[in-house]
């Protein structure tokens, strides 16, 4: 079939020929991942909004129950815009601090990143 040159036509089918092959080979790659993501894929379950219980402390000092409404205020805030709602959609009931178990490496990653945008 092939000689010593190839001809226009001879080149065009094994052109065809190669082209056939590989997109051949990328449709049965499709269903094999395709299958393995039925096969191995878990949903993840819903996110579940918790609702926050503000608890203001019994302390005499004035000065620090208006902080903890600005700082009940602020935490509302963020939440309603990270939800995209309306500040009246959400109750904060209870506040909590978690301890930082980032590494130290990830703390200064993370100044640098901040101190590279200012």
């Amino acid at each position: 079939m092939f000689g010593e040159t190839i001809t226009f036509s001879e080149g065009l089918f094994i052109t065809l020929l190669g082209m056939t092959v590989t997109f051949t080979a990328l449709i049965v790659l499709s269903f094999i991942l395709d299958l393995m993501r039925i096969v191995f894929y878990k949903k993840p379950k819903a996110a579940v909004v918790k609702k926050v219980e503000a608890k203001p402390e019994q302390t005499s000092i004035t000065e620090a129950k208006q902080d903890d409404e600005e700082l009940i205020a602020v935490i509302t805030a963020a939440i309603a815009a990270n939800l995209n709602t309306s500040t009246n959609n959400i109750i904060v009931k209870n506040i909590t601090r978690l301890p930082d178990s980032t590494p130290a490496w990830g703390r200064a990653g993370r100044m640098d990143q901040m101190n590279m945008m200012m």
